[in-house]
C-alpha cells in the first residue's frame, strides 16, 4: 500500500472513531429537564399574574357602576337592605356628654366636637359612639363588626377594606345584632359575611360621596384623637341626661357648610323616619 493509501485510511479511521464517539455520547437530560421546568414555571408565573390582573380589572369594572354621577347621586339606593335616615349635621356635644341615638349603630346625629381618626385607621378595641359618629359627616365609612362572631379569616377580610384606605375605619362593636355593619352619614347595611360584595359596593357608593354627606372637603386627620388609646365603648343605655337626636350644640366651625337640606329641625321632637332600600 503506498503512504498517500496509508494516509488516507488513517485519517477514516479517525473519523469514523470520531464519529463513532459522537454518537455514543448521551444527551444532556438533565439541562433539558432543567430548561423544561423553567419554562414551566415561568408559564405559571405569567399566568397567575395575568389571571391576577384580570381578576383586578373586572372587579375594577363591575364596581364602576356604584360610582356617584351627577344622574346617579347615591347608588346605594340601588345596594338591597340599605337604611337611609337624614340628620341634621353640625350638632355637637362635648366628651363628657352621650348622645341617645336611635340607631346600633349610630350613623348620624349629634356627636363629639373631636373626630376619630378615620385615615384607614384599624382599631382593635371599640371606639366611644359619639367620636366614632363625627368622621361619617366627614364622608368616611366606618366598618363595625361584632367580636364575638367575626374573627380569623373573616376579620382579615375587613381589614383589607379598611387599613390604610382614606376615609375609613374598622372598630368591633360588642353586642351587635349582626355580624357586620357599615355607616356612613345617613346610611346603614346589616350584613351576615365577609364575602358579601355589598360591602364593596356600599364603599364606593358612599365613601366621600360628595352628594350624602354634609362636610364636604373636611379632614380624616385628627390631631387630637389618640388612636393608641381612643375614648371606650360604652356598652349601657345612655341615662335620661342624654343629649336626644334633636340636641347638641350648633357648629358650622369645621368648615362653613350648612346642615343638609331636608334634614329635622333641632326643635323637633321625633327622631326621623328611617327607610330601607329594597335594591334592584
Amino acid at each position: 500500500m503506498t503512504s498517500g493509501k496509508k494516509t488516507k485510511a488513517a485519517r477514516s479511521s479517525v473519523a469514523a472513531a470520531r464519529s463513532s464517539v459522537v454518537a455514543k455520547k448521551p444527551k444532556p437530560w438533565g439541562t433539558i429537564i432543567a430548561v423544561l421546568a423553567v419554562l414551566a414555571l415561568a408559564g405559571t408565573v405569567f399566568g397567575y399574574a395575568y389571571s391576577q390582573i384580570a381578576d383586578r380589572n373586572a372587579k375594577e369594572a363591575a364596581l364602576a357602576k356604584w360610582n356617584p354621577t351627577e344622574e346617579h347621586k347615591d347608588p346605594s339606593d340601588q345596594i338591597q337592605g340599605v337604611v337611609k335616615v337624614e340628620y341634621e349635621a353640625s350638632k355637637h356635644v362635648d366628651a363628657t356628654q352621650r348622645v341617645a341615638y336611635d340607631q346600633s349603630p349610630p350613623f348620624g346625629g349629634p356627636h363629639d366636637n373631636v373626630w376619630a381618626d378615620c385615615t384607614g385607621t384599624v382599631y382593635s378595641a371599640a371606639v366611644r359612639n359619639e367620636n366614632m359618629v363625627h368622621p361619617l359627616e366627614h364622608g368616611a365609612v366606618w366598618i363595625a363588626y361584632n367580636p364575638d362572631q367575626i374573627s380569623g379569616e373573616a376579620l382579615d377580610k375587613l381589614k383589607a377594606r379598611a387599613d390604610g384606605q382614606p376615609f375609613t375605619m374598622l372598630s368591633p362593636y360588642p353586642g351587635l345584632d349582626k355580624p357586620i355593619s357599615l355607616q356612613s352619614w345617613g346610611h346603614q347595611l346589616k350584613l351576615e359575611s365577609a364575602d358579601d360584595e355589598r360591602i364593596d359596593q356600599f364603599i364606593q357608593s358612599l365613601r366621600r360621596n360628595q352628594y350624602t354627606y354634609p362636610e364636604v372637603g373636611a379632614s380624616c386627620e385628627s390631631a387630637t384623637f389618640d388612636v393608641a388609646n381612643p375614648p371606650p365603648f360604652v356598652a349601657e343605655a345612655p341615662g335620661p341626661d342624654a343629649v336626644p337626636m334633636t340636641g347638641g350644640t350648633a357648629d358650622n366651625s369645621e368648615n362653613g357648610t350648612p346642615p343638609m337640606s331636608g334634614a329635622p329641625s333641632a326643635s323637633g321632637t321625633d327622631a326621623p323616619a328611617a327607610t330601607t332600600t329594597s335594591g334592584s
